[in-house]
């Protein structure tokens, strides 16, 4: 159940400074409910695990520079027993023939049917040709997974045996560069100008949906949700030719995103930041951390999910920043120095649960999350649990990458 603070509904253990910032963002603009997950925590302009609910109103700041992050879950048709002495090669395979880390490209180049959409035209309405570079762009990342806490991962279904494929990670530079460049056009500067002393405590940036911006905006932010779609689609069917394998069972959704659904009645536009839609019967994907177990869930047909406005956790929430965890990089001595973390915790506390890991550095370590079944546990009168799956397999970028997105 969640408790009202300042006007804010709010699962889990409240996050003091996540709760202020929810709290300002329902100052601004015409805000029908702000609402935050149990995972949540601070982040730009609006906390991760945070929901505001619009009346014709969509913030840019709010669904966040990463577009469309999300998750993808395909159960596999082959069982742990057959590959279990493999799993080490396979993560091998992974880190070789899956780009990951900051502005990587794909190793060839993709083509797919999405880049000969009339929708990409959208970007000539605000500057001439823009598409053909934001293009260009995209078409480069395409099946490319980034850094931060995105992931290609292997997980065991242990009440059956059967081998999961699951990834996170969204538009890449493309969505990058549309949330900056509405960012700037929100300040009348030129779209393609370089963001300059962004703070996270930034009030949240809005467009009226039936405004030009806001109908540009809305459009531009389709595309980049339909190309983090194919992106994850790629990456899970390279692993799944690598595995031999077929999918059986799919899960696809974002959750840095706006979506206008109805509520009550009326419509709304629903930004999601950091939190994932769960209405009744629909699926997510919810991951843990690396010693951790990750879910699937289902939305309840409940009053408190519809109190919700049907949504829910996206992974586990982190409970220490990325510099606390890892300490600050030294590029010169290419180090990073002050850590809380040791490279070796993380290794015997990974190495304990049965996972082989790539890349990563200590700010993705087990000890920055909160444990999965807490969070889950603040939700279960909105939804259910229907796979249980443990992690032996983590592939990450490496130590040393800098995540270029604030949320």
């Amino acid at each position: 159940m969640y408790q009202e603070i300042n006007g804010v509904r709010v699962w889990g253990t409240p996050m003091e400074n996540a709760v202020e910032q929810a709290v300002n963002c329902g100052k601004y603009g015409q805000v029908e409910q702000v609402l935050l997950m149990a995972d949540h925590h601070y982040g730009y302009s609006q906390p991760v695990g945070g929901v505001v609910v619009y009346n014709n109103q969509i913030s840019p700041s709010g669904v966040g520079y990463d577009i469309a992050c999300g998750n993808k879950a395909v159960r596999t048709n082959i069982k742990y027993d057959q590959v279990k002495k493999d799993i080490g090669t396979i993560m091998d395979q992974v880190a070789k023939q899956i780009s990951f880390g900051v502005g990587r490209k794909n190793q060839k180049r993709v083509d797919h049917a999405l880049f000969d959409h009339d929708d990409w035209r959208v970007f000539d309405q605000i500057e001439p040709h823009l598409h053909d570079s934001l293009k260009k762009l995209a078409r480069g990342q395409l099946g490319t997974v980034g850094s931060g806490n995105h992931f290609v991962d292997l997980f065991v279904e242990e009440a059956t045996g059967d081998i999961w494929i699951a990834n996170h990670f969204g538009s890449r530079g493309f969505g990058h560069k549309v949330a900056s460049g509405f960012l700037n056009l929100a300040k009348e500067q030129p779209f393609s100008a370089a963001i300059r002393g962004e703070k996270m405590e930034a009030a949240p940036t809005l467009f009226d949906l039936d405004s030009e911006l806001g109908d540009l905006y809305f459009r531009a932010m389709g595309l980049a949700g339909q190309y983090a779609y194919a992106g994850r689609d790629y990456v899970i069917d390279k692993v799944l030719h690598m595995l031999g394998a077929e999918a059986t069972f799919s899960v696809h959704n974002h959750h840095n995103f706006a979506w206008k659904e109805i509520h009550q009645g009326k419509e709304y536009i629903v930004v999601r930041k950091g939190a994932t839609p769960s209405a009744p019967g629909q699926l997510g994907f919810i991951g843990g951390s690396m010693g951790d177990y990750s879910v699937i869930v289902q939305g309840k047909d409940s009053l408190e999910n519809q109190e919700a406005y049907y949504s829910t956790v996206h992974g586990a929430g982190r409970v220490m920043s990325r510099t606390k965890a890892a300490g600050k990089m030294d590029w010169k001595k290419k180090k990073r120095m002050g850590g809380e973390i040791s490279p070796e915790r993380m290794d015997r506390a990974v190495r304990e649960f049965g996972v082989e890991l790539r890349g990563a550095g200590t700010d993705e370590s087990p000890f920055v999350y909160k444990k999965l079944e807490q969070v889950i546990q603040a939700h279960q009168d909105t939804l259910d649990v229907i796979h249980r799956l443990k992690p032996i397999g983590v592939c990450m970028a490496g130590d040393g990458e800098i995540d270029p997105y604030k949320d």
